[in-house]
C-alpha cells in the first residue's frame, strides 16, 4: 500500500477531488457534509491501474485547524498540494506549504483543480513560482475538473508514477504508529488508526503506548476495511487493542516497538537554514499526530535544546516542525540528539553548539558516541543508530579518543594513589569508577592498558609499587620457611604474631602481593595457590570440602575461604551447595 495527503486552502476542492478519484466520502463528521467544510482528517482509497493500492489522508485547509493538517500529514510519504483554478494562490496554501517544505517531504504532485472555472495554466504557473523554492520545486503537475472529470485519468497516471516512484520503507524498522483516532467498537473494545510508515505489525504483537508506557497486545488488524493478520509500512491500519480502555489512548500518543525507541523530554536540534532568527522562547512542537508545548533554549545559530512539556518517542535524524501560535510561522528541525548531556558549569551551552554545528544533518552513530563518550548497544537502538565504536566488556561500546584520554587519566590516578599510600598502592576499581564518574566498573577495566592491570579488583602498577618494609619482608620469608612443607595449615593469630604478621602487617604484605590472605588470621604463603590447584586437580571430580581439607592436611578454617578464593581467580567452579569441581583449562 502507499498513502498521500492532500494539502491546500481551505475550499479549493480537496474532499470533491478525493471523492472524485475513490466513490468514497471522506468527511466522516455530519457537520463537514452540512457545511461543506473539513474539519478533521478524512480518509478514502482505492486501487491504481497497476495494481497497487493507494490511500489518501484528506486534511483540512481551514486556518483554525492546522494543527489537525498537519496530525494528518506528519507520517505520510506524499503529498498533493491542491490549488483552485479560479482563486489561484491563498493564505493557506502557503501555511500548508511551509509545513510541507519543513518535514522536507519531497515527493507530491501539483493538482490544479476548477479547471472549469478558471485558468489552469495561470494557476500552474502561479503555484510554481510558489513552490520553487521549496521541497516540492519541479513536481509534475496535473489540471483536473471534479465536476466534469476533465483530467482525472491523467491525474490517476501521475499518482500511479508517483507512489511508483517513493523508495521502500524498511519493513525491519522499529514501529511508530501516531494514533490519529480513537474509538470504540461495540464487542471490540478499543480501536486506534493511524498511517505506518514503515515496519511490521502482526496480529498478537504487543507494542508500547507511549507516552504512558502501558503495553498493549494487537487483538486484530484492519487495512483498507479488510481484516489482515499482517501489515508493513506504508500502510492505513486500525488496530484493535487488547487490555487498554478508550480514555488512555487519544490522538498524539503512539504505539511503538518496546525498548527500540527513546521517550524523551529533551532534544537538541538543528534549524532549517533560513529560519533561525523567527525561534520564539515558547512555542508548539509537531511530529507525527502529536502536539506538544516546548522551551526553547537558542544555542549556536541554527541549533537549540527544546525541553518538551512531556515525551515522546524520538529518534535521531527525525524531522520535526516549531509552530509559532502567535505569528503561525513555522520551522523545520532536524533531531540531532534524543538525550542530550545536562550543562555543567559556565561555557557548557556555548562548547555544545560549537560541536553541533561540526555535525552533519543528520548526524550518524559516530557523532553521537564521540558526544557521550560510551553507549550500550541498547543505547544506539533507542537513538535509532547502528552500533559503532570499541567493544568494551560486553555491552558497553566506547569511543577511541575518549578512551585514550581517560586511560592516560586513570594511569595519572593510580600513580598518584600508590604515591599516598605506600602500604596499600593498588587502587581499587570502585574507587576509580567514582573519579571517573563512570556508571560501571566495566568501563574502568576498559580503560586499563600496560603497564597498569586489574587483578583482585584493584589496579596494579607494577613500575610504581614501592617495597614492603624490611621488618615486614623479614615476616614473610619467616612464614614461608615455617610452611615450606606444610603449605596450607595457617598460623594462629597469636603465631602470626610472633613472626611479624599482625592483622596490619598482613594486610600490607597482602596489598603487594607477597601473601595469600584468605580472611581475618588466615595467612598462607604465595606457593599454596599453584599448589592447591595441583593437588584438588588430582582428586576425583567433583569433590566436597571436606575432600579438599582431606587432601590439602588442613582446617575447615583454612580450606573454606581458600576454596572461596580459587572460585574467585577461576581455579574452581561450584557444582551445587557441597560440590566443587576444576574449571578446564
Amino acid at each position: 500500500m502507499h498513502v498521500v495527503a492532500t494539502a491546500g486552502h481551505v475550499d479549493h476542492g480537496k474532499s470533491t477531488l478525493v471523492r472524485a478519484l475513490t466513490g468514497m466520502e471522506p468527511d466522516r463528521w455530519a457537520e463537514e457534509r452540512r457545511r461543506g467544510l473539513t474539519i478533521d482528517l478524512g480518509f478514502a482509497w482505492r486501487t491504481m491501474p497497476s495494481g497497487r493500492s493507494l490511500a489518501f489522508v484528506d486534511v483540512p485547509g481551514h486556518e483554525r485547524f492546522v494543527t489537525n493538517m498537519m496530525a494528518g500529514i506528519g507520517p505520510v510519504p506524499a503529498v498533493l498540494i491542491v490549488v483552485a483554478a479560479d482563486e489561484g494562490w491563498m493564505p493557506q496554501s502557503a501555511e500548508h506549504l511551509a509545513v510541507i517544505d519543513a518535514l522536507g517531504v519531497h515527493h507530491g504532485l501539483l493538482v490544479v483543480t476548477r479547471s472549469d472555472r478558471g485558468d489552469a495554466d495561470l494557476a500552474i504557473e502561479e503555484a510554481r513560482l510558489e513552490l520553487a523554492e521549496s521541497s516540492l520545486a519541479d513536481v509534475p503537475a496535473v489540471a483536473v475538473s471534479s465536476i466534469t472529470g476533465e483530467g482525472i485519468d491523467d491525474l490517476v497516471t501521475a499518482l500511479d508514477e508517483l507512489v511508483a516512484s517513493l523508495p521502500a520503507p524498511d519493513d525491519a524498522a522499529p514501529v511508530r504508529l501516531w494514533i490519529d483516532r480513537a474509538f470504540t467498537i461495540k464487542g471490540m473494545g478499543t480501536v486506534v488508526t493511524g498511517t505506518l510508515p514503515a515496519g511490521t505489525v502482526n496480529a498478537g504483537d504487543e507494542l508500547q503506548l507511549s507516552p504512558s508506557g502501558r503495553i498493549v497486545k494487537i487483538r486484530g488488524m484492519e487495512s483498507l476495511k479488510r481484516k489482515v493478520e499482517t501489515v508493513t509500512g506504508v500502510a492505513r491500519v486500525a488496530l484493535n487493542l487488547k487490555g487498554v480502555d478508550l480514555d488512555e489512548c487519544r490522538r498524539g500518543m503512539a504505539l511503538i516497538t518496546p525498548g527500540r525507541w527513546s521517550d524523551t523530554d529533551t532534544l537538541d536540534v538543528r534549524l532549517r537554514a533560513g529560519t533561525s532568527d523567527l525561534l520564539p522562547r515558547e512555542s508548539l512542537l509537531h511530529v507525527g499526530s502529536a502536539s506538544v508545548s516546548v522551551r526553547i533554549r537558542r544555542l549556536g545559530e541554527t541549533t537549540a535544546r527544546l525541553t518538551l512539556e512531556h515525551p515522546l518517542p524520538m529518534h535521531v535524524g527525525d524531522r520535526v516542525i516549531l509552530r509559532d501560535p502567535g505569528s503561525r510561522r513555522v520551522t523545520g528541525l532536524t533531531v540531532l540528539d534524543v538525550r542530550p548531556p545536562p550543562f555543567h558549569g559556565r561555557g557548557a551551552a556555548a562548547r555544545a553548539a560549537d560541536e553541533l554545528a561540526e555535525w552533519p544533518d543528520p548526524p550518524t552513530a559516530h557523532h553521537l558516541l564521540a558526544r557521550h563518550h560510551y553507549l550500550k548497544v541498547a543505547d544506539f537502538g533507542l537513538m535509532g543508530l547502528p552500533p559503532v565504536g570499541r567493544t568494551a566488556d560486553g555491552d558497553w561500546r566506547v569511543d577511541l579518543g575518549w578512551r585514550v584520554s581517560q586511560s592516560q587519566r586513570l594511569s595519572a590516578l593510580a600513580k598518584d594513589h600508590a604515591l599516598a599510600n605506600p602500604l596499600a598502592p593498588t587502587l581499587p576499581v570502585e574507587v576509580a569508577r567514582q573519579l571517573l564518574g563512570l556508571p560501571d566498573r566495566r568501563l574502568v577495566e576498559a580503560l586499563v592498558r600496560p603497564p597498569l592491570r586489574v587483578e583482585g579488583g584493584r589496579i596494579h602498577r607494577p613500575a610504581d609499587r614501592p617495597k614492603l618494609p624490611e621488618a615486614i619482608a623479614a615476616a614473610v620469608r619467616r612464614l614461608e620457611r615455617e610452611l615450606e612443607s606444610t603449605p596450607f595449615q595457617a598460623p594462629e593469630a597469636g603465631r602470626l604474631a610472633q613472626l611479624g604478621l599482625d592483622s596490619r602487617a598482613a594486610i600490607a604484605a597482602h596489598k603487594v602481593g607477597a601473601v595469600l590472605r584468605l580472611a581475618e588470621g588466615v595467612v598462607l604463603p604465595l606457593t599454596a595457590e599453584p599448589r592447591a590447584v595441583e593437588i584438588l586437580g588430582d582428586l576425583p571430580q567433583p569433590f566436597t570440602a571436606s575432600e579438599a581439607r582431606s587432601a590439602l592436611g588442613t582446617s575447615r578454617r583454612v580450606v573454606i575461604p581458600l576454596l572461596e578464593y580459587l572460585d574467585e581467580r577461576g581455579h574452581t567452579m561450584r557444582v551445587d551447595n557441597t560440590s566443587r569441581r576444576m574449571r578446564p583449562n
